[in-house]
């Protein structure tokens, strides 16, 4: 799994970078205002907007922010625009399965964007159903294993709800059933380690593996200009590519 927890780590640096342009943040505000809209403002009653508060919150998006995008969700000060939740699944070179999750004002605009990334890389478009199943819904902490003792991390997460803790790399993946992962994440800060991501995510089941640049470089280049469109709101994919191959063919700040 080196492959899949090693690029969210990367995608969470590159999403820092992004934050300073507003593109990241825009997207994680349009989450919470759907999720308040849908689920009503109070988090400790609607699991969506909790987690996507604390998505937000491990992006270091301002608290007034998250307040702004809560009161335009519940209607305060909104433009009227109605967004929806739209899901793209398809696959990309040698098999990789990938799932795109969007929030689009317009369907027909978002699909078409979708479709075109995944023949300019090498992958195609499939119908619903198509590679879900390969995937499953988790609540998932990376937390930096910069001097963290593994089952000091573990201890201070198995009551919150945490059902796994691996080591990974620089980090370690903290998993749990998706309705405790804002409870995770509170363990985890309280105990004072240093979380790197929090959020919900699809974990592969089963991985692809890919040894080779040329291959490796196709895969991350599908995987980061989906990413780059403003409706998707986040890319899974069920690719294995090692950390050192990873790295070589990812452009991230500090890497």
């Amino acid at each position: 799994m080196s492959g899949h927890s090693k690029w969210s780590t990367i995608k969470h640096k590159k999403g820092a970078a992004d934050a300073k342009r507003g593109q990241l943040f825009t997207k994680l505000s349009r989450a919470i205002m759907v999720a308040a809209k849908d689920g009503g403002t109070d988090p400790a009653t609607n699991m969506s907007l909790a987690n996507a508060i604390d998505k937000a919150r491990s992006y270091s998006m301002p608290k007034d922010n998250i307040d702004r995008a809560i009161a335009k969700g519940a209607g305060e000060g909104s433009d009227g625009t109605t967004f929806e939740t739209v899901v793209y699944e398809g696959y990309g070179p040698e098999g990789v399965a990938v799932i795109v999750e969007a929030l689009t004002d317009n369907r027909n605009r978002t699909a078409a964007d979708v479709r075109h990334l995944f023949s300019k890389h090498g992958g195609n478009l499939g119908a619903t159903g198509a590679v879900a199943w390969q995937f499953e819904r988790r609540g998932v902490v990376l937390v930096s294993a910069e001097g963290v003792d593994e089952d000091e991390l573990f201890l201070a997460v198995a009551d919150a709800g945490a059902d796994n803790v691996e080591r990974d790399g620089s980090v370690f993946q903290v998993s749990s059933a998706p309705e405790q992962l804002s409870t995770v994440r509170e363990a985890v800060d309280t105990a004072g380690f240093a979380i790197e991501s929090a959020e919900l995510s699809m974990v592969p089941k089963v991985t692809v593996a890919i040894g080779d640049e040329s291959t490796a470089k196709k895969v991350v280049r599908l995987v980061e200009g989906l990413e780059e469109n403003d409706d998707v709101q986040d890319v899974y994919a069920n690719f294995d590519i090692p950390e050192s191959l990873l790295e070589a063919v990812t452009a991230y700040p500090g890497g």
